[in-house]
Parts: C-alpha cells; structure tokens; sequence
C-alpha cells in the first residue's frame, strides 16, 4: 500500500503495508483482497521490512531475483533459502555462517542449540541422524577460525548443497550449559575443541584414533563440526555451538585468565596446529631430518614450525604465493616457488645437495596445481612430488584433505576420488605413507592437564611461542 493512503480501520497493519501474491507469477491479484494490487510484489522476497521498487514491482531486501542481483548469478540461493532445515532456521538468539551457494556464505539467525542432535531433514541422506546428547555441552564461542577445508566446500568442491549447513570445526569456547550426564565439566570453563567428534568408548577412539570414531556418524568412521558427510552436526562458525561428549572431547584450560591472554594463539589448538604436527609425525621427522612441507598456508606453516620443534635439520617450503614464502621463511625455513620451471628435485638439490629429502609432508590437499607459470590443476600433482623425492625407505605424511567425491574436478575420475598416482615409484623406493584426519587428541591433551596445571601451561606456553614465530 503506498505510504501516503491512510490504512483502512479493522484491518492488519502488517496486511496493509504488504500484499503478497500466491501465485508463482511476480505480477498477480492481491491474495489478501483478491483485487488488483495496490503495489506489486516480487515473490522471490520473503522477508517483510522496508522496500524498494526498481521497474515498478515492490522488492523486499535480500530478494534473489535477477533485478536485484543486479546482472549478478546467484545459482541456488534463492531455493536455499527457501528450504533452510532444522539446522540453519531462523532464531533470535543465536547466529552462524550459512554456506548457501558456490562462493555465498551468509551470516544468519539459526536455532540457540539444544542437547541433542536432529540432522534427519539434512539434504545429505548418508548424515541423517537423530539423538539425546545429554553427554554434551553448550559452548559461548570465543574463537573461531575459517579452515582451509572450509574452502574446498564454500568454493563448491564438496557435496554440500546450499541453505543446510552451519560452517566451522575450529572452536574455542566457555561452557554455559552441561548435560545431565556430564561429570567433570561445569559452566565457565574454558575449553578448546577438537574438530574430531569422538564418543571415547568404541575400539577406534581407546586406540586414540579420534579421527575415525566408529559411533558418531552413521554413514562412516569419523565425525567433524559443520562438514559435510560428518554426521550432520552444526558447526562453530557460531554465537553458541553444542559439543557432544563433553568430557571426553572438550579440553579445559587448568587457568582461564593466562589462557585468554594466549588466545590468539591457543585457538589453533582445535585443528591447524595439531594438524600439522600430526603431518611431521606422520612422515616420521626427527632430529637432522630433511624434509619438504608442500603448501604455506596454515597447516603448511604450522607443520614447518612442527618440524622445527622436532629437532629438523632442515625444512624446506613450497607454495605458489610469494607472501606465504616470506613467513616462512620469517622463522627459519628454506623454499621453494612452485611457480618457476624446473624440477623439484633439482630445486631441492639447488638447496641441500641432494634431490632426496628424508620426510615429505603434503599440506596442499586434492585443489593441488602443477609446478611451472602455466600450471593448471591437477589433484595428484603434490602426491607425485613427494613420491618422486623421498628417499629410500623414507616417509610421506598426508594430512591434506582428499575426498570421496569432488563435483568440481575437470576429470571424471577425479570427481569420483580416483588420482593419477605414480604409485609404483613410491613402492620401489618402500616409501611409507600416511594418510587421514589429525586424531588432535593424541596430541592436544597435553595442554590440559588439570593434575598438573603448571607443566601444561609451561607446553602451551611453547607451543605459543612456536605459534607466533609461524604466524
């Protein structure tokens, strides 16, 4: 109703200011008055504030419609916000990182959590799961970190459709309500997350590999916040997030005040830093180790400063992007621009003296791109360099994700997961490889210890230092 009519007496205001059309077309009867429209609505709009009017039809903010895109694709967005699911519906009091579309995250209202899991309206059938938590925790999110896997889902490399899911598995946060079956934990404590969800009693998790939990996803061994195929549980990029498990999977610091003064470092303890330190354990370095990290970004960088603190004679870096080259070469690493021709090997001999390197770790993951100016994707391109330059009998460590189903490959072999690998090379050399999730409580534990909360700060105390140097 244009604003200058006086509204009518004995009807809704709200009716009164805008009359929606039910019909599929953006010009249509009124449904409120079946009469001409006073003022005709676009029914891509659905949310009911202040409008605007390009080419004469009334438009609600946040409208998908291609007038207001202004030229600008929008490809699944307005039919993922039509069919957000249990997981990302609209709340008052809590908000989370929506991914809605390749490219399109958004910042939306999502139900405050609750002890329990409902992920059976998720439009990923194999995460569809139903369960009381009351061995859980709700955290107030302190920290959260955008992860690199993220990106291969928000850049539409994963099978994650728009609207459903809440983004983030890197959590750092302060509990405000605890289950009823929750023994060691208590409101106020301030906790780091792994990403691994883990229930702590089945063969996988008393092994300590956390990463393949067998009870917590029931498509598959392992579990993770906001992932897709990981059970469906709601992510960290949040206001409040719920962990369950919580005394098995939440990490208390022993002095919450010290801890929040190394906050900025101690929220890498969730994934990036765990993760690549589980990559230099994983190719077995050690003290007078040589070895090759491939990719410098923050698993790259955080495995090169885990291969400093192992005692690595040294370590050598390469990546594509000169910034990334500069850090780490800040705290003492050798590297290598991928981008310039010529073999790598003859680039690390250029370095050591030797085409071999003892350790080889591949932070880079299945979005790999060929050496060389020109060098376009190729998924197995890190794989095959650290197969053609680790030594005899040395060790390959594989924390970079790969997936079982890649809809943005160039190849159709490689969107069904299948990598052209010189295999055989890695075999005549017995080369060892090591591939899978950082199970990060085999190794973060140490920072929370309550026994002894001096020895776990003097660690964590370390670890920010090594941290720092990396970041």
């Amino acid at each position: 109703r244009p604003a200058s009519s006086p509204a009518r007496p004995g009807r809704n205001q709200q009716t009164e200011m805008l009359h929606f059309s039910r019909s599929s077309s953006a010009r249509s009867v009124c449904a409120c008055t079946k009469a001409a429209p006073r003022a005709q609505v676009c029914v891509s709009s659905r949310s009911v504030s202040t409008v605007k009017s390009p080419n004469g039809l009334i438009h609600l903010p946040g409208c998908g419609c291609a007038l207001c895109a202004g030229g600008r694709s929008l490809k699944g967005k307005p039919v993922s916000e039509r069919e957000l699911s249990t997981a990302a519906q609209p709340s008052a009091s809590n908000r989370g990182v929506v991914y809605m579309a390749p490219g399109v995250v958004e910042v939306k209202p999502i139900d405050f959590p609750k002890l329990e899991l409902d992920s059976t309206s998720s439009p990923v059938a194999s995460e569809r799961q139903k369960r009381k938590c009351e061995h859980g925790a709700i955290l107030k999110v302190v920290t959260t970190n955008i992860c690199g896997s993220d990106q291969h889902m928000v850049r539409g490399r994963t099978s994650l459709p728009g609207g459903y899911m809440v983004l983030g598995h890197e959590i750092t946060g302060e509990i405000v309500e605890v289950g009823r079956d929750v023994e060691f934990m208590k409101e106020g404590d301030l906790c780091s997350v792994p990403f691994n969800i883990a229930c702590g009693r089945c063969p996988a998790c008393k092994r300590g590999d956390t990463g393949v939990c067998l009870f917590v996803n029931p498509a598959r061994a392992g579990a993770a916040f906001g992932y897709v195929d990981m059970g469906g549980w709601v992510g960290g990029q949040a206001e409040y997030v719920m962990v369950p498990y919580a005394d098995f999977n939440l990490l208390k610091f022993p002095d919450k005040d010290r801890a929040m003064e190394k906050i900025a470092d101690l929220t890498l303890l969730s994934d990036i830093f765990p993760t690549g330190f589980h990559g230099a354990k994983q190719a077995g370095v050690e003290p007078g180790s040589i070895v090759y990290v491939a990719g410098a970004g923050p698993v790259g960088l955080a495995c090169a400063a885990s291969c400093h603190l192992l005692g690595a004679a040294c370590v050598i870096v390469g990546d594509a992007i000169p910034t990334r080259l500069a850090q780490a070469r800040s705290f003492g690493c050798e590297t290598i621009d991928i981008t310039s021709d010529g073999d790598l090997a003859h680039k690390i001999h250029a370095i050591t003296g030797s085409p071999d390197v003892d350790c080889a770790i591949d932070c880079v993951g299945f979005e790999a791109r060929g050496s060389g100016a020109s060098g376009g994707e190729k998924p197995a391109q890190v794989l095959n360099d650290c197969m053609g330059i680790i030594r005899e009998g040395g060790q390959i460590g594989i924390p970079g994700l790969y997936v079982t189903e890649d809809p943005g490959a160039s190849t159709e072999a490689a969107q069904l997961g299948s990598l052209n690998m010189t295999f055989g090379l890695a075999w005549s050399k017995s080369a060892s490889m090591h591939t899978g999730q950082c199970p990060v409580m085999k190794y973060a534990t140490t920072f929370a210890t309550p026994a002894e909360p001096t020895a776990s700060l003097t660690t964590s105390t370390l670890s920010s230092a090594a941290l720092a140097a990396a970041f």
